[in-house]
């Protein structure tokens, strides 16, 4: 129904940047409006929210250990989502994952998604 591909991870030194992008695609995301979000998962830890911003692109919201560094913007004609990520430190490494909400806001909570893409693996040295 609806298919996200994230891609633009890598290995980047601390204080270096990367972009990730989120593609979607599918039938459902093209006849509805969806908010989109940012996940992560580090080795060892559960999965957490990273940033989220809301159909329209007018809301957005952060969890606070990337507020003034990262940056999630879209493109809606390009069905596409991006998360600028600059100052990068090594407790950025994760597996970050890109999801769909119904919401047309900016939810937080994981359970307010619906599609998840595969993820895409940053990787911060020090």
């Amino acid at each position: 129904q609806v298919q996200l591909v994230e891609s633009g991870g890598g290995l980047v030194q601390a204080g270096g940047s990367l972009r990730l992008s989120c593609a979607a695609s599918g039938p459902s995301f093209s006849r509805s409006r969806h908010a989109m979000g940012w996940f992560r998962q580090a080795p060892g830890k559960e999965r957490e929210f990273v940033a989220a911003i809301s159909w329209s692109g007018r809301n957005t919201g952060y969890v606070d250990s990337v507020k003034g560094r990262f940056t999630i913007t879209r493109d809606n004609a390009k069905n596409t989502v991006y998360l600028q990520m600059n100052t990068l430190k090594p407790e950025d490494t994760a597996v970050y994952y890109c999801a769909a909400s119904s919401s047309l806001l900016a939810p937080m909570p994981e359970d307010e998604y619906d599609y998840w893409g595969q993820g895409t693996q940053v990787t911060v040295s020090s």
